[in-house]
């Protein structure tokens, strides 16, 4: 048992290292000009960043083969679905490298009601900084990244609303970064 503690304790070590990095890239990735992109949704249209300038956006990147995304997904169709008659915007950006029929079908099979913007070249990804699936970025009225979730989150809970409902409740120009985390947990 004694000569798989050092492996083990090296293991611990480097998996807290890394969740340790992670979150410090996430809690760095805030209060910076959100970066415009011009992409297709599932129909075809067009859509720029830049046409949602005044709303609260939220912004996911994600993928139909990653695990976490499918967990995600429903609860984010939850609060879109409370949230879609407010100045609230939510993009879903797919960067399957298969294209439109894999997303199509799995936006059919989810019932996903809110538009799902498709990016195999990953042009979000580098732009944003992203380092894996899922990531959401909330964006305020001005255009600014104000918070910055790495994995997935259960955007259904009472917590999660009550974040998006305080930043779309400010006027334009008194939206903060300080103005608290969507994150369920705390």
């Amino acid at each position: 048992m004694r000569r798989w503690s050092l492996p083990f304790g090296f293991l611990v070590i480097a998996f807290g290292a890394a969740l340790y990095y992670q979150q410090l890239q996430a809690s760095g990735r805030a209060g910076f000009p959100a970066p415009n992109f011009v992409l297709e949704d599932l129909d075809g249209q067009t859509r720029r960043l830049s046409d949602f300038h005044g709303k609260i956006v939220f912004l996911n990147v994600w993928a139909t083969w990653c695990p976490p995304c499918l967990v995600e997904m429903p609860s984010m169709e939850h609060l879109y679905r409370r949230l879609k008659d407010r100045d609230f915007a939510m993009l879903a950006v797919n960067e399957d490298e298969d294209g439109k029929a894999a997303v199509q079908r799995f936006v059919d099979q989810l019932a996903i009601s809110f538009p799902v913007l498709v990016d195999p070249d990953g042009v979000v990804s580098g732009r944003y900084g992203v380092t894996g699936y899922p990531e959401t970025f909330i964006i305020d009225r001005e255009g600014r990244v104000i918070q910055h979730t790495i994995g997935p989150e259960d955007w259904e809970s009472e917590h999660a609303y009550q974040f998006f409902t305080r930043l779309l409740d400010t006027g334009p120009g008194t939206t903060q970064a300080s103005g608290g985390s969507a994150r369920t947990g705390g």
